[in-house]
């Protein structure tokens, strides 16, 4: 089974959520604060991470933060209830999801498993199963076997929820796709996401393709419709 690193500063959560995923046969790593975790997270990667955003020392934020700076570890952000700010920083910095305080223990695992799911489905390990060819749109290529992409030869690094995202667009250049149809690319039909997610995802795409590329332009918004990919 898969292993799950569960960082918060509030010891009942962590052992709440540790019963839970134990209970579900999960390996489970616990950390109360974002720098120990932040070390341990990137010497023994976990499967996948569930971090709190405000934690001491060092807030879920920047952990995320440096984590993306060399891996695509797939991470649940736990937000504050009522705090959008957290949520639009959260998607800015590369995560893959998250789920407001206070929670529903049923609710988290199935979005734990709907993202296991999603990675799995891009690892190289399932290549035989599903075998795909790369897609090659102008500068853009795509490999969905190895979940790789490259623009203008350079390699972007994202993480599986932008990767299906960017997939999503990419399988049909010029024609646009609703939120709501980018939302079924890339996340499970149980799990619920509002449209301020696939905008903060957009966002983060566009940003690590002008790190590279400043003239990136083929992600085109198309207001109160969608998204489409321009293939040059």
């Amino acid at each position: 089974m898969p292993t799950i690193a569960l960082v918060d500063d509030d010891e009942n959560i962590l052992a709440s959520l540790k019963i839970l995923f134990e209970g579900e046969g999960y390996t489970v790593r616990t950390y109360t604060d974002g720098a120990a975790a932040l070390a341990a997270l990137s010497e023994t990667p976990p499967d996948i991470a569930i971090l709190d955003i405000k934690m001491p020392r060092m807030d879920g934020v920047e952990v995320l933060r440096r984590l993306r700076q060399g891996s695509n570890l797939p991470v649940i952000f736990l937000t504050s209830k009522d705090d959008e700010m957290d949520e639009v920083v959260g998607f800015n910095v590369g995560a893959d999801d998250y789920i407001k305080k206070p929670f529903s223990q049923r609710l988290l695992s199935e979005r734990v498993k709907a993202l296991l799911r999603r990675t799995r489905a891009g690892a190289p390990g399932a290549e035989a199963v599903n075998d795909k060819k790369p897609i090659v749109r102008g500068e853009l290529t795509l490999d969905p076997n190895r979940h790789a992409c490259t623009w203008k030869g350079d390699p972007v690094r994202l993480t599986v929820t932008e990767f299906l995202i960017l997939q999503a667009l990419a399988q049909r250049p010029g024609y646009v796709k609703s939120r709501d149809q980018l939302m079924d690319a890339a996340y499970d039909d149980q799990v619920y996401v509002d449209d301020r997610t696939i905008d903060s995802h957009i966002k983060r795409l566009r940003k690590k393709f002008r790190d590279i590329d400043n003239e990136f332009d083929a992600i085109e918004t198309l207001y109160g419709v969608g998204y489409r990919y321009n293939e040059a």
